[in-house]
């Protein structure tokens, strides 16, 4: 356990946080995080965790452009559904994605746990484009991601952010509730 661990964890739990409350600040706050956990990941080799970490911080620029103009009336931001095509079409995606960079980081690095983690990055940008795209179900994806996350990170010995990932899970159930709910009573308004 580090002192950028324990940072880290804490950023992202509040970034994580106010993404389930739809609250714009998500955005910057999950920027940071994305850069103390891409130093945290280099110096235990997950790899592509790092690299992951980097498509983040792009994936939250188009997260934080999307959501300022998917705004309502209120200023609240609109969570929209997500067709069955596009959800199969996006874990299609993530089992390609996930195939692709475990057999690169498996040949090409040094990677302590090239599969699981190629496969856990690559999903989770699936669940990232949800997110930013503000789809409810982006939060089942997490939740299933995370779960798997907590695992790897207590096998690497990275305690706390295993402990972060677990909070994580709890915060995507929330976020999903909440988010469902908003979309449900934006659709018995209309």
């Amino acid at each position: 356990m580090s002192v950028l661990e324990i940072v880290a964890v804490v950023i992202t739990f509040l970034a994580i946080w106010l993404t389930a409350k739809r609250r714009m600040l998500c955005w910057p706050i999950n920027l940071l995080a994305c850069a103390l956990y891409f130093k945290l990941f280099l110096d235990v080799r997950l790899y592509a965790d790092m690299v992951l970490q980097a498509l983040f911080g792009l994936g939250i620029i188009y997260g934080w452009i999307a959501w300022a103009r998917g705004k309502d009336d209120a200023g609240e931001v609109v969570v929209l559904p997500l067709p069955a095509w596009q959800a199969i079409a996006g874990l299609l995606v993530g089992a390609i994605g996930a195939v692709a960079i475990g057999w690169f980081t498996s040949h090409y690095t040094n990677a302590a746990l090239p599969w699981m983690d190629s496969t856990l990055t690559s999903f989770s940008l699936v669940a990232q484009f949800w997110t930013a795209r503000r789809h409810a179900a982006n939060w089942l994806l997490w939740i299933v991601v995370d779960l798997f996350y907590v695992g790897m990170f207590v096998f690497k010995g990275l305690l706390p952010t295993a402990g972060l990932y677990l909070a994580m899970t709890l915060l995507a159930m929330r976020g999903y509730h909440g988010w469902r709910a908003a979309a449900k009573a934006a659709s018995s308004s209309d």
